[in-house]
């Protein structure tokens, strides 16, 4: 049985970040607190999800930079531990998600009354980043090609498509949904799956391996 088109096609996109230095500095758990009252707000998205996009040449031990920075130059193994578990897919705004970080942070600063200061060169520089967008040329349309395009896919598609939608749609949700629900509810199944999915915790290609395994097992068999 063929689908219907009855939606536009799905164009693929690729993308990198271009990372842009925002001036400010922390050399001390107060300095970080105080900064991220007033950063930008790419800075937070930057510093949490940019390191999907890093080149990783071992497992790191904390998935966002505030929580390496504390443990490894300040070298307070508490609160780093606190700040390694914050997942952002939890909060709908990067707000949220600083208000929960100065929380944390002060939280610490009220249980120990030792201001931890590293060196000067080991200072935590924030930094944020420019998304920059390449058309493929490619493009699909019936959802049962995602089988075969999905692990085909770059990092940097998967890192558009599926994690900075969230960021960029009203709808808080990634491309693969939003496409899918202009067909009819033969897919709803498959939406509630990948709507399931926690990206944040996962390699872009762990990432890319889940979703190709539940595109097949959705959709591998219908013909």
């Amino acid at each position: 049985m063929k689908v219907v088109q009855t939606v536009e096609p799905f164009n693929i996109k690729d993308c990198a970040l271009l990372v842009i230095a925002t001036g400010k500095s922390a050399q001390n758990l107060r300095e970080l607190r105080d900064n991220l009252i007033t950063i930008d707000p790419g800075s937070i998205y930057y510093h949490f999800w940019g390191t999907l996009l890093r080149p990783r040449f071992d497992d790191p031990e904390y998935n966002n930079d505030f929580a390496s920075w504390v443990r490894h130059n300040l070298h307070d193994a508490i609160l780093a531990e606190r700040l390694g578990v914050v997942d952002p897919s939890e909060f709908n705004e990067i707000d949220d998600l600083r208000h929960e970080l100065i929380d944390l942070i002060e939280e610490r600063l009220d249980e120990s009354e030792l201001v931890l200061w590293t060196k000067v060169d080991q200072q935590f520089y924030f930094l944020r980043s420019q998304i920059v967008v390449f058309d493929t040329r490619k493009s699909i349309h019936t959802p049962e090609e995602l089988v075969d395009i999905i692990p085909q896919l770059s990092i940097g598609s998967i890192f558009y498509h599926f994690i900075d939608a969230k960021r960029r749609t009203p709808e808080k949700r990634d491309d693969f949904r939003a496409w899918l629900s202009g067909f009819d509810e033969r897919y709803a199944d498959l939406i509630e799956e990948l709507a399931a999915i926690d990206p944040f915790f996962s390699s872009l290609t762990q990432l890319r391996r889940m979703l190709s395994l539940i595109f097949q097992n959705m959709l591998g068999d219908i013909s």
